[in-house]
Formats: structure tokens, C-alpha cells, sequence
């Protein structure tokens, strides 16, 4: 090997332990051209999918604050989220659906008048069915024609089921709450949007029969204006 190539081959084994010194900026831009490669791309998630992987992040931190916040931990939360749900449900089967515009009851009768016994048949009918809002609301008809025909409240065009339900229950004490909730129930499936049920029906068809076999109870100002 002569001199000239012996000095070029230590030249290139002394390069090899220098460092190249590339500038920052142009490093950067070099990194980045390449990472812009779509095959690096290839299994990235979606638009949809990185949306999703933030807004369950974003549940998971806040059930995780809401659980450190609760007491008894996480699951003094679930506790807490179930007795809401629990009361939501019972409000919403109490009140029913709601309605968009506020309904005011109206007459407990149509323009038709019918007897008592129409009423039961028409309503005996409809439980045959199982349609239970309407042989409610028949019965419910029925129960307050017959103690119109008994005298017990006088007849009166436009009555509603609230008011013969006061007016019956001041002489017949004893069966004055049951009519009440017998009004309430005649209201809440005719105006307030709610579905009566076979025990709604049988409750009501019990009430009917015992008011047939009372007897009214005259108080003692209505006795005193009686005998006078």
C-alpha cells in the first residue's frame, strides 16, 4: 500500500468520529417531510373515532371527579344516580305524561244523557275489552248518574267528576275519601293523560256497588231545613 492511500484511509476512519452537525430548523422540516409519509398513517383512527376517544375520556374524568366528590366513593355515587333515576320514575308514573298545554277538566257527561245502567253495561263492555281508561271513565258515569236518580246530589248539567265527588261525600262521610280518588283517577286518564288498569276498574266497580246499598246521612243543618 503506498503512502498516498495509507494517509486517505486514516482521513476517512478519523471522519468517522466526527459528528455531523445539521442545523435545527431544517432537521425539523426533514423529520416532519417524512412523517407526513401516509404510510405512517395507515392505522390512525378517524375524525369520528378521535371524537369519540375524547368525549369518553372526558365521561371517564368526570364520573372519576364526580366519585371523589360523593361520599362513600364510586359507589356512593351509583347509589346516588339510581335513587334520582327512582325518583324520576315515580314522578313520571304519577304525574304521567306531559302534556304540552295544561287541560282543564271538563263536564263529567256529554251532550247524550244516558241512564246509570247504560253506563255500567257500556263500561262492562269496555272491561270485557280490557280498554280499562274507558270502562273507568263509564263507571265512573254511571256511579255518579245513579246517585243523581237516588236524589243523593241533585242532577246539574256541566257537574264535573271533582265536584259531584264533594258534594256526594258530605252525606256519605264514610265513602268521601274513595270518591275523591275516584275523581282524581276519572281526571287523571281523561285529562291528564295517563291509562287506567284493571285495578283502577275493580277499585272503582267495588266503590259503585257499595254506594248503591248506602244510605246518605243528612247532617243536622240539612235535617233541621228538611223538617222545616
Amino acid at each position: 500500500m503506498t503512502g498516498g492511500t495509507t494517509a486517505a484511509v486514516q482521513l476517512i476512519r478519523a471522519g468517522e468520529d466526527i459528528p455531523v452537525d445539521t442545523p435545527r430548523v431544517p432537521a425539523r422540516e426533514a423529520a416532519q417531510d417524512e412523517l407526513s409519509d401516509p404510510v405512517y398513517h395507515e392505522h390512525d383512527p378517524n375524525l369520528l373515532e378521535r371524537g369519540l376517544d375524547h368525549f369518553w375520556d372526558w365521561v371517564g374524568d368526570l364520573f372519576a371527579d364526580a366519585a371523589g366528590a360523593a361520599p362513600g366513593g364510586p359507589l356512593g355515587l351509583v347509589v346516588l344516580v339510581l335513587a334520582v333515576a327512582g325518583l324520576g320514575a315515580a314522578l313520571w308514573w304519577r304525574l304521567g305524561t306531559p302534556s304540552r298545554t295544561a287541560r282543564v277538566p271538563q263536564t263529567l257527561f256529554g251532550s247524550t244523557a244516558r241512564s246509570a245502567a247504560d253506563h255500567r253495561t257500556t263500561a262492562a263492555a269496555h272491561a270485557d275489552a280490557r280498554r280499562w281508561t274507558e270502562a273507568v271513565q263509564e263507571l265512573m258515569r254511571a256511579l255518579v248518574r245513579s246517585l243523581e236518580d237516588r236524589a243523593v246530589i241533585d242532577p246539574r248539567p256541566g257537574r264535573t267528576a271533582d265536584e259531584a265527588a264533594a258534594e256526594a261525600g258530605r252525606l256519605m262521610s264514610a265513602h268521601a275519601d274513595r270518591l275523591r280518588a275516584a275523581a282524581r283517577t276519572f281526571d287523571d286518564v281523561t285529562y291528564g293523560g295517563r291509562t287506567a288498569d284493571e285495578a283502577a276498574y275493580l277499585t272503582l266497580r267495588t266503590l259503585d256497588r257499595e254506594l248503591r246499598a248506602a244510605k246518605p246521612v243528612l247532617s243536622t243543618g240539612a235535617a233541621r231545613g228538611a223538617v222545616g
